[in-house]
């Protein structure tokens, strides 16, 4: 291996820079979400639409359900883009309440008498800063995101699905088996004939959900695997079904605030009767929120 050598690095700034300017950076975290240090997250819009501006990009933590509203400073940090972070946190967390979310401010100069302030949030907003220092080190630009505080604390339904995680039948047919996808072909008419409007299949990158073909309804969804399928069911006593479902010889546990039920195929058929009970239970929760 060969020694690694000293270089020199110069700290730039970005805020006047001619060619590495905020819609250069925006472009930059688009592209790779994990530069930010925050984990395997994945790109739901950049410059997203709200009535008192623009969102500057919108992460997601798809397996986790946690959503990340990122507003990028560059320069030393001001009131206005604290404030409008928090904003666009509040608008997006009541839009889709069934996500965890937290706002993200990334800015080059972050001052320890803003730190303070938005220190006394601790509890009350989930909130992460993130200091960015852009190096030179010859001809070559470095982008270096530092956590200087990190306060992530705080129905599958009603939820807008972005272009970016749609699939098709064909993906899940080879991502899990026509065998196992199938278990979910079965469950579809028992739900229809337990509510109001007509449900179909939504298919997304990460799991199969509902959808009435204006909004996902996703008090039930699923996610097929090779040997079984996980199906996730929104309903309140999770502890007295995860028992009853022992009983039977069911795998089931709490995951992201529901019931996961694992089935195989069998499964399914053997135990029709008492997954009809459990789409009753998750139907009536959902009529009635």
């Amino acid at each position: 291996m060969n020694d690694l050598e000293f270089a020199d690095a110069n700290i730039i700034s970005l805020k006047n820079h001619p060619q590495f300017n905020e819609d250069w950076l925006q472009a930059k975290i688009a592209d790779n979400p994990q530069i930010l240090g925050l984990g395997e997250l994945e790109l739901i819009e950049r410059e997203r639409r709200h009535k008192s501006g623009r969102l500057d990009i919108l992460l997601a933590d798809f397996q986790s359900y946690k959503r990340f509203e990122i507003e990028i400073m560059l320069g030393q940090t001001d009131e206005s883009h604290i404030i409008r972070c928090i904003e666009y946190w509040d608008i997006e967390r009541r839009r889709y309440p069934q996500y965890d979310h937290c706002a993200v401010l990334v800015a080059e100069d972050i001052t320890s008498r803003f730190l303070n302030v938005l220190a006394l949030f601790n509890g009350q907003i989930p909130m992460i800063i993130i200091q960015l220092n852009a190096l030179q080190v010859d001809n070559k630009i470095i982008l270096n995101f530092v956590k200087v505080m990190d306060k992530f604390a705080l129905r599958k339904d009603d939820e807008v699905e972005v272009k970016i995680t749609e699939t098709n039948r064909d993906y899940w047919d080879r991502r899990a088996t026509k065998k196992t996808v199938s278990v979910v072909d079965k469950l579809l008419p028992i739900i229809n004939n337990k509510v109001a409007s007509t449900q179909k299949l939504n298919f997304n990158k990460y799991y199969i959900g509902l959808t009435d073909g204006l909004k996902s309804r996703n008090f039930i969804y699923f996610k097929p695997k090779k040997q079984f399928t996980h199906v996730f069911f929104e309903i309140d006593n999770i502890n007295e079904w995860i028992e009853k479902l022992d009983d039977r010889g069911i795998s089931s546990t709490t995951q992201n605030k529901h019931l996961q039920v694992t089935l195989t195929p069998s499964q399914m058929t053997k135990h029709e009767e008492l997954i009809n009970e459990l789409i009753d239970e998750a139907v009536e929760r959902y009529n009635g929120d």
